[in-house]
């Protein structure tokens, strides 16, 4: 049964703050037990602000190995990247920028032999079957979808490897599977704005599908902590939820 704690934050700034927080607190922890960490960073616009607070954290970011939940299979300069969106905030930071980066490498001749060397790479940073990230730091869309997991898609159903390929708004995407999801350490979801509303609602929700609402195919063995504005909380009362 996986175990749900919702934070809400009054403002942009508590939340971008207050995730910040969680992440560094999370890398330090994993550092103090492991040589290295392991983090996977969600894309798009939400977790800007997030990103270059983190970049700050005085943490020992030559130990930690920064990847991607999922990305768009276009050059890493396209405005689209999720790389080029860590660059411009996370990594272009001090201490940050002396972290080890490892973007999906989308300039493969097709979308399937990036996903395989991306599943490769993981292979080798975080051992396990599935291989085991010390921290996810995942989005929800207005649809119910996380990573490039999105409802209806034969990506939200691949459990037989760690990296498949997704689509979404007719773009072609290489995403984290569920299974990998699900083995991290710790999940972080976050999430801003009122058209997120219903979906947060449904995530919390035990009699939820996940055939609808892919994001609930996440379910570690520990806590999953989800740090909300208040427009996105909505008419959630309970600081904690159970599904």
């Amino acid at each position: 049964m996986t175990r749900y704690r919702l934070i809400v934050a009054a403002t942009a700034e508590e939340l971008a703050r207050r995730t910040a927080e969680q992440l560094a607190s999370g890398l330090d922890l994993a550092l103090a037990q492991r040589d290295r960490a392991q983090i996977a960073l969600a894309g798009g616009e939400t977790p800007r602000a997030t990103y270059v607070r983190l970049g700050q954290e005085r943490l020992p970011w030559d130990r930690v190995d920064v990847l991607l939940g999922d990305e768009r299979w276009v050059d890493e300069r396209d405005p689209a990247s999720n790389a080029r969106m860590l660059r411009e905030t996370l990594l272009a930071q001090e201490p940050a920028r002396h972290a080890g980066f490892h973007p999906v490498p989308t300039a493969h001749s097709s979308p399937e032999q990036s996903a395989e060397a991306y599943a490769a790479l993981l292979r080798q940073l975080c051992p396990g079957d599935p291989p085991r990230l010390d921290l996810v730091l995942l989005g929800l869309g207005d649809d119910g979808h996380t990573a490039s997991l999105f409802p209806g898609t034969a990506a939200a159903l691949v459990s037989d490897r760690p990296v498949t390929l997704g689509e979404g708004k007719g773009m072609p995407r290489i995403t984290l599977t569920a299974p990998v999801l699900c083995a991290a350490r710790q999940v972080v979801f976050l999430v801003s704005g009122a058209g997120k509303q219903r979906a947060l609602q449904r995530l919390l929700d035990p009699d939820e599908p996940a055939e609808r609402t892919p994001a609930r195919l996440v379910s570690p063995m520990s806590e999953v902590l989800i740090l909300a504005d208040v427009a996105a909380a909505g008419a959630l009362q309970n600081p904690s939820a159970g599904a």
